[in-house]
């Protein structure tokens, strides 16, 4: 299964990618995908929220699924 990711922001210089494609398995979820990118972005992605499908979550247990879009935001400042 394959699940596009898209990094904006802070998130974005943690992963040094803006996007991806990831390969995840059955029952994966938004924490798990998280953890497999290692601690380097760590720190950001505790203070993240999420839009998976064009529905914002902050629900890290939701189980992804193939063809899925998850967009990971970090808290923006400003107005």
């Amino acid at each position: 299964m394959q699940v596009q990711v898209r990094y904006f922001a802070a998130a974005k210089a943690a992963t040094g990618v803006a996007e991806e494609t990831r390969s995840i398995g059955d029952e994966h979820t938004i924490g798990a995908l998280l953890d497999e990118l290692g601690e380097d972005p760590r720190a950001v992605f505790a203070r993240c929220s999420f839009i998976l499908n064009e529905v914002s979550t902050t629900d890290r247990d939701i189980v992804l699924r193939d063809g899925d879009r998850l967009d990971v935001l970090p808290p923006f400042a400003g107005g």
